[in-house]
């Protein structure tokens, strides 16, 4: 897990997407262009939420999330997203 240097502001989750599988299982290598997009990620910073609303998900934790969710954005040579909590479907 990376440190990087931004704080998300109110409910807003910074997430790290895990590569995309490059192989199936019957172990068929996958074209660059055919890849899906991941929905799993690491938690790399949180928000401190909102007055009525706690967030829940902790720097750290995998996360499930929607395939077109978020912003996509690169810091530092990385890819993140940065999406609502309320964006994330379950914590893995």
């Amino acid at each position: 897990m990376s440190k990087v240097n931004i704080k998300p502001l109110a409910d807003r989750v910074l997430i790290e997407p895990m590569a995309a599988e490059t192989k199936t299982a019957s172990g068929i290598y996958i074209p660059e262009t055919a890849k899906e997009k991941p929905q799993q990620g690491k938690v790399v910073a949180v928000g401190p939420g909102t007055k009525d609303d706690k967030i829940t998900v902790k720097i750290g934790d995998t996360v499930l999330y929607g395939k077109y969710t978020g912003t996509e954005l690169k810091l530092e040579g990385k890819d993140y997203l940065i999406m609502r909590e309320s964006d994330i479907f379950a914590i893995i």
